[in-house]
């Protein structure tokens, strides 16, 4: 099995579905020496950012999240940084990092909403209204640090939704950033941007290992909006797993089979020809009514190897 890193980094984007809590789980089940390793629906990054492999591939279909990564790669760590402080200061955001929840009239249960929902409403609308540029996407990475709950959403029109949070960019936020910019920055990571069924598999071998973790049939969330997952979509990604099969190239699929008394039959069905490894999801965060709900959750990666 995979050695980890020795320091696990977390993604700057609280990305919906992110695996950041369950990766000392997964990480043990990857294989030792990966030659390439995919992270097919990448997201947050969370899993391929802290892989050891030889080379990384994050692949993801939203072209937000393919260029917003890629100007993480590609720009100098300072200039980045100093846009995002840029931003903030243009617009008046908080800055609890230099002064406080007290400067702000605020304090970390009540967070920073009613300060900063002004300047957010208008970078909201500024950024919709903008090319897409380089700093667009600064723009996009600071109304995410500001947005409820750090999450990217955006409507059919292309318009980032997301209404204001309770956070800013505090220095733990930096500190995410920063160390995500250095790990790719200093690794070997390609991006791409494609739908899984036209990823190209022709340079895969049998040490590589693709990684799924794709969007829940069985349960709710904004990326099954507006036409999202279905079971054609099922279909289509377990029988591109068994073509990967085939071609005797590893895979790792993250899914539920079970959630809130629903079942995943087609996944069920299908997994009994790989291994099933049943995980252990950590809801110490939720409060009692969460978690009496999602306590009949089963977390599962299914392996072919």
């Amino acid at each position: 099995m995979q050695m980890i890193h020795n320091t696990l980094i977390q993604s700057p984007l609280n990305y919906t579905g992110g695996k950041y809590k369950l990766l000392s789980q997964l990480l043990l089940q990857f294989p030792c020496g990966i030659d390439t390793f995919v992270d097919l629906f990448c997201g947050g990054c969370n899993v391929g950012i802290n892989v050891s492999a030889q080379k990384v591939i994050f692949n993801d279909n939203k072209n937000y999240l393919y260029n917003l990564y890629k100007t993480f790669l590609t720009y100098n760590k300072n200039d980045i940084l100093l846009s995002v402080h840029e931003i903030i200061e243009k617009y008046g955001f908080s800055d609890t990092s230099k002064n406080g929840y007290a400067y702000y009239g605020a304090d970390s249960s009540k967070g920073l909403g009613c300060f900063n929902r002004k300047p957010f409403i208008q970078l909201r609308s500024d950024f919709n209204k903008k090319p897409h540029d380089k700093y667009y996407y600064m723009m996009l990475f600071v109304l995410t640090v500001f947005s409820f709950n750090n999450q990217i959403r955006f409507n059919a029109k292309g318009e980032f939704t997301t209404p204001v949070g309770k956070r800013d960019f505090n220095d733990k936020m930096k500190m995410k950033l920063s160390a995500f910019i250095d790990r790719l920055q200093a690794s070997n990571y390609y991006f791409d941007c494609k739908d899984f069924s036209y990823f190209e598999t022709n340079e895969l071998t049998h040490n590589s290992l693709v990684y799924c973790d794709p969007p829940y049939l069985i349960t709710c969330a904004t990326y099954n909006e507006q036409g999202g997952w279905d079971e054609n979509h099922e279909y289509s990604l377990l029988k591109w797993l068994d073509f990967l099969n085939s071609k005797n190239i590893r895979f790792a699929l993250s899914n539920v089979l079970v959630s809130k008394g629903k079942t995943n039959k087609i996944l069920m069905e299908w997994a009994r020809k790989y291994h099933i490894v049943k995980l252990s999801f950590n809801y110490s965060n939720s409060n009692y009514h969460q978690r009496s709900k999602i306590s009949d959750t089963q977390e599962v990666l299914i392996i072919n190897y």
